[in-house]
């Protein structure tokens, strides 16, 4: 189960990495959609320690 959860954390940060770099890549053609995808990589990052928090929380809780 904490493989899941961990998988699904670098999983969130993945999607911020290609969110960020699809933003970069677009910037001087779509702005609008840039910002899009910047929300997406806010998003992703705080899902990330979200999580993380999370899971460590279980884990202190478990022992």
């Amino acid at each position: 189960m904490m493989k899941l959860s961990r998988f699904f954390e670098i999983a969130y940060l993945a999607a911020a990495v290609f969110f960020l770099y699809e933003a970069i890549r677009i910037w001087n053609t779509d702005r609008n959609q840039a910002y899009l995808f910047l929300f997406f990589v806010v998003i992703g990052v705080f899902m990330f320690f979200f999580r993380r928090h999370f899971r460590h929380k279980y884990d202190n809780r478990k022992k």
